[in-house]
């Protein structure tokens, strides 16, 4: 199993449709005894919460989000946790929301959140 994700910023690296979450979104992960959830905001998201729960190296959790227009959408997400040659961890995440149609694949990884402030 990869190491714990508790107090990680990961980051989307692409973005994905208009609206959704992207490369200036920032996920901030926790992680206690098979639970994980995380706060993320950035780019078209103001406020988001994902929970759930750690099995191994596969995560499955619901979202929830608020965007910059006002509106909320909630989904699904299992996501397989990866530990990259250089230490750093990435999430190959399937997704789908619950709130409108639409599904897909994206992959997040750990970001030096020293530097990203940074910039």
């Amino acid at each position: 199993m990869a190491r714990s994700l508790d107090g990680l910023v990961l980051a989307p690296v692409a973005d994905q449709a208009p609206g959704q979450v992207g490369t200036r979104t920032r996920f901030t992960y926790h992680e206690k005894d098979g639970e994980i959830w995380a706060d993320y905001a950035g780019g078209d998201v103001v406020r988001g919460r994902l929970v759930g729960t750690r099995a191994g190296d596969r995560l499955d959790f619901r979202y929830v989000q608020l965007k910059t227009d006002g509106t909320t959408a909630s989904g699904h997400c299992v996501s397989l946790v990866v530990e990259l040659p250089d230490g750093r961890v990435r999430l190959e995440e399937t997704w789908e929301w619950e709130s409108r149609s639409g599904s897909g694949t994206s992959v997040v990884e750990q970001v030096d959140d020293t530097a990203d402030r940074a910039r």
